[in-house]
């Protein structure tokens, strides 16, 4: 119904989703029965049955014998049909992780689901704990003799994977304190996790005469009104205050937690088990943080100022950063219309690559509306090789989300992909996990763009592409920077909220420059960011995916002739290889710290291209 309130028409939360939903047409829903069939079936509960009982019999035939074993005649059969078991016995165990984690993903304010996933997690738990002795039995093999008998035979097939074992083996506990770090993380960091998950999905943000959730609540900084997105703003702003204490005693648990982790590991730096994840030098990482923060003015601080003066202003506020461009028609895009664009863009390039996206369309694997509950933003879940991937997104119908979709599609093209390599070496380290998401991205936009005539409409299309450059590269740098603050802080203490509030606009003053006025209101903004909690350091990735594909969309225009059969390879690699062996046949090498600038030389020429439309 329509209500008057101060003399002015509003419409109710009701009709304003009411007439969301219309625009955007029917949205999908993701079929989990792929996995099982539903959270009491008998199918599950005889999978987790099983995976005890497996895990069991497989540490009963294999703990403390798998040196002997190496040492026999037979030794690379022998063990090849021990990593073989493993393999499946991991598969297993990822798929019924995998369908508690998107349950609960679905609707993480249900206490069914809740429950549901907590009590999954402890009997994976349990089962996981079962089998923590192979890899650190494997590792103390002698390194000589398991690369000999690796080298030829059945074994071979897992040289990769027994090479990335070997990395973390000056890392490695004693396998009693291992099994303990494994059961006390359901009630360390795993729970701390979950609390953060509800904390944020309970949320409640009052704008006007509507109560939204945190992601309708975001969107509306995308409002072309800008009293809309002040008011946004200031709703955000009030309740993360509201909730800083639980915020900050999450991060200060968490912080803490990893520290005490590091130093039994014996990590020197706070990001170097991240690094170590990611089989990535950190000389490669440090080079890539000077490289994007010594760009801050060239990029960031140049552009907000050019955007700034497009709205007549010396300065925006820090709710106008990501504002639409003034005088340019904003409208709803259907689902139907993402869809064909993201489809279309990758079909153009490839028609495999459209033709796996399209898959997650026609089979129910995406799940994309905006529900009370349901986890904010959006991911690529690649559940296990036995089963194909699942994407999340929370579609809204602006252009963002369209990029978002084409991220995403990317992430589950790359997961398909890579699939064959079988669970243990499917997985891609985050230096390369953001390549093909990213590379999606950029395909659609110059798709999108190359079919605009309009100069409006282009120099929009031009200046929301470079904010998304900049929120990928410029804003992931300085989240990983306030990281590294919070995480080198808390070794010498607790810190106050104030203090995490302090950081936050310390390190976002210097990444977005004089031209966005961060004013009283912003202290609290990091508190949402969920990579901080669940994924310490993931964030630099983002920033070394986006000056990657830029780097690859240049060989690719300047030799298309077999660049589709050399990406489909990097991509099809999974986690066998290391990034400079998969970079070296598109004559790229990331160590090189000239290498950083060939990407961000890309966002700065769509800077002066801008600045050339005024």
């Amino acid at each position: 119904m329509m209500t008057v309130c101060d003399g002015v028409l509003r419409t109710t939360a009701s009709e304003t989703a009411a007439a969301m939903a219309k625009s955007l047409g029917p949205l999908p829903e993701w079929d989990l029965r792929h996995l099982y069939p539903g959270m009491e079936s008998p199918e599950l509960k005889a999978d987790l049955e099983r995976a005890m009982s497996e895990s069991q019999s497989f540490a009963a035939l294999y703990r403390g014998k798998l040196g002997a074993l190496a040492e026999r005649e037979d030794g690379g059969a022998v063990l090849a049909e021990a990593v073989k078991a493993f393999e499946a016995l991991s598969d297993r165990l990822g798929r019924i992780g995998a369908y508690a984690g998107l349950v609960y993903a679905g609707d993480t304010t249900d206490p069914q689901r809740a429950k549901f996933y907590g009590d999954t997690q402890d009997k994976l738990n349990a089962a996981v704990t079962e089998l923590l002795f192979f890899e650190l039995e494997l590792n103390r093999i002698e390194p000589e003799h398991l690369a000999r008998i690796a080298a030829t035979g059945p074994l071979s097939h897992w040289k990769p994977w027994l090479d990335d074992l070997a990395k973390d083996k000056p890392h490695q506990l004693e396998d009693r304190v291992e099994a303990l770090f494994h059961e006390k993380s359901m009630t360390g960091h795993a729970a701390w996790n979950r609390l953060f998950d509800e904390t944020i999905a309970s949320l409640r943000f009052r704008i006007g005469g509507e109560e939204l959730t945190l992601e309708p609540t975001l969107n509306k900084l995308q409002d072309a009104d800008g009293a809309v997105r002040k008011a946004a703003a200031e709703a955000l702003s009030e309740v993360f205050r509201g909730q800083l204490r639980t915020f900050a005693l999450i991060t200060n648990t968490l912080a803490k937690d990893k520290e005490i982790s590091d130093r039994w590991r014996k990590f020197q730096d706070v990001a170097d088990s991240r690094h170590l994840a990611n089989r990535v030098e950190r000389e490669v990482v440090d080079a890539l943080v000077s490289a994007v923060r010594a760009a801050y003015p060239r990029l960031s601080h140049r552009y907000y100022k050019l955007k700034a003066k497009w709205f007549g202003r010396e300065a925006l506020d820090f709710w106008d950063r990501n504002a639409p461009l003034p005088k340019v028609e904003q409208r709803t895009i259907p689902w139907t219309e993402a869809r064909d664009t993201v489809l279309d863009a990758y079909g153009a390039f490839s028609p495999e690559m459209a033709g796996i996206a399209r898959r997650f369309f026609d089979e129910q694997w995406i799940d994309a509306p905006v529900r009370p509950g349901k986890a904010p933003g959006a991911f690529a879940h690649p559940t296990v090789p036995s089963a194909h991937p699942y994407v999340l997104v929370n579609y809204q119908g602006k252009p963002r989300d369209v990029m978002t979709l084409a991220h995403e599609l990317g992430h589950g093209v790359h997961q398909v992909l890579a699939a064959h390599n079988g669970a243990l070496m499917a997985p891609t380290p985050l230096t390369l996990a953001e390549t093909a998401s990213v590379f999606g991205e950029m395909l659609t936009f110059r798709r999108l763009l190359d079919g605009t005539q309009d100069p409006k409409q282009r120099k929009a299309m031009l200046a929301a592409k470079v904010e998304d450059m900049i929120n990928t590269v410029v804003r992931q740098i300085a989240f990983y920077s306030f990281e590294r603050k919070v995480h080198e802080a808390r070794r010498s203490g607790e810190l106050t909220a104030e203090a995490l509030c302090e950081l936050w606009m310390s390190v976002q003053a210097e990444s977005l420059g004089p031209a966005i006025r961060l004013g009283p209101g912003y202290e609290p903004f990091w508190c949402y960011i969920p990579h901080f909690i669940h994924s310490p350091f993931y964030v630099y990735a983002y920033a070394f995916g986006d000056c990657l594909v830029n780097s690859l969309y240049g060989v690719y225009q300047n030799a298309a002739e077999g660049f589709q059969e050399r990406y489909f390879a990097l991509l099809s690699a999974g986690g066998t290889k290391h990034h400079a062996e998969l970079l070296a046949p598109f004559g790229l090498d990331a160590r090189d710290p000239a290498f950083w600038q060939i990407g961000l030389t890309m966002i700065e020429g769509m800077i002066i291209e801008l600045e050339g439309m005024e």
